[in-house]
């Protein structure tokens, strides 16, 4: 076997025996961190916790200009598993365990080339990805720290992603008045009803916005996720809430979309509140997120990564964007693997994901900037 390959499996077995399910968040700076400070010999290591299981590790040798970024939390498991999901099992083609996929192996692979190499290196280890609740980068990003560029690893087969849609969850709440449903009702008396011809106008909506695209990506993304309220069938419904996501693309506005949705009909939601907002890729107006593609793309290209195509899920790339970084997604697996019982990784992707760190790791190593004069505003 391959020895950076074997070394990566030895570091994802390890990785993978740590509960990281995010929920419940039950991760501290022990454990998982203990073993990455152990790994890690050589680095200045800075490890931060902000609480509710949101812990970050910051590792630095020498002064790269690149930015490593991958998750440490996973998803739940399922009772559809068939061994134990934190015991790793390798086939001849593919290591099987949770997160396996989403994205310890490519944490493994990057202890794996730290090891392997003597180039200057930073990582960045998070453990909130999975709780839409970004506190890690949020908190790294508050000090601005001097990088190039940044390259988040998440499953995708081995291509740099230029581009995803953003991501917006939503709680409504509609207020009717309670009576016996015999009679006539007027369009604001069923809050159920409110609900439902507010569905009807979003629906219709998100089908006019077909003809948008921006880098591959068309549309908008948009789900119904939970209605609930009423009380039975002879009952007026005093009350409804409604949870709501969507997927605009980088060039819609966050805000404008809010508002439009907020006011599709009357009478308007009682209560109206984003629960939670992650940008698009690239993030900035249309000018500016065109920009920081071409950016992204000439980065891959002289890092000699292929260029995949724009992806539909979101990842926390977009933040790095929106601070003014260079950011493009890169790591091994594929993202259909992600959140399934039995998750799994491809050898040959490990292998690849970790030749080519250890190739840009040496590379990119020793001060040197990646991007000579270019501006990565």
């Amino acid at each position: 076997m391959n020895p950076l390959l074997q070394s990566t499996l030895e570091h994802l077995k390890a990785l993978v025996s740590f509960d990281t399910r995010n929920p419940p968040r039950a991760i501290t700076t022990g454990g998982i961190f203990d073993y990455l400070r152990a790994q890690l010999p050589g680095f200045d290591i800075v490890v931060t916790d902000h609480g509710a299981g949101a812990v970050r590790l910051h590792a630095v040798r020498g002064r790269p200009k690149l930015l490593f970024n991958v998750h440490l939390d996973t998803v739940p498991d399922s009772p559809a598993w068939t061994a134990s999901p934190h015991g790793l099992r390798v086939t001849a083609d593919r290591a099987i365990g949770l997160g396996a996929c989403d994205i310890k192996g490519a944490a493994a692979a990057l202890l794996a080339v730290a090891n392997a190499s003597s180039g200057d290196m930073a990582l960045l280890f998070t453990t909130d990805e999975e709780a839409n609740d970004p506190r890690c980068i949020a908190g790294f990003l508050a000090n601005k720290p001097a990088y190039d560029a940044v390259i988040v690893a998440e499953p995708t087969k081995g291509e740099a992603v230029l581009a995803h849609r953003g991501i917006q969850s939503v709680l409504m709440r509609f207020a009717g008045h309670a009576g016996h449903a015999s009679g006539e009702q007027k369009p604001s008396d069923s809050a159920l009803h409110q609900a439902v011809r507010w569905g009807d106008a979003a629906l219709d909506f998100v089908a006019a916005q077909s003809h948008e695209r921006f880098g591959g990506l068309t549309g908008l993304r948009f789900n119904i996720g939970r209605i609930e309220g009423g009380i039975k069938a002879n009952m007026i419904a005093p009350s409804a809430e409604v949870r709501f996501g969507m997927r605009p693309l980088p060039t819609m506005h966050p805000d404008g979309l809010l508002e439009r949705f907020r006011t599709l009909t009357e009478p308007v939601p009682a209560h109206f509140e984003e629960t939670f907002r992650g940008p698009s890729l690239p993030a900035g107006d249309t000018a500016t997120a065109e920009a920081r593609r071409l950016a992204a793309r000439d980065l891959a290209d002289e890092l000699d990564i292929p260029v995949g195509n724009a992806v539909d899920f979101w990842t926390e790339a977009s933040l790095f964007s929106a601070a003014g970084y260079i950011a493009f997604v890169y790591g091994p697996g594929d993202i259909a693997q992600a959140h399934t019982a039995d998750e799994w990784v491809a050898l040959d992707q490990l292998q690849h994901y970790a030749e080519v760190i250890f190739r840009l790791v040496e590379k990119c190593g020793h001060g040197r900037s990646l991007l000579d004069s270019r501006d990565h505003g």
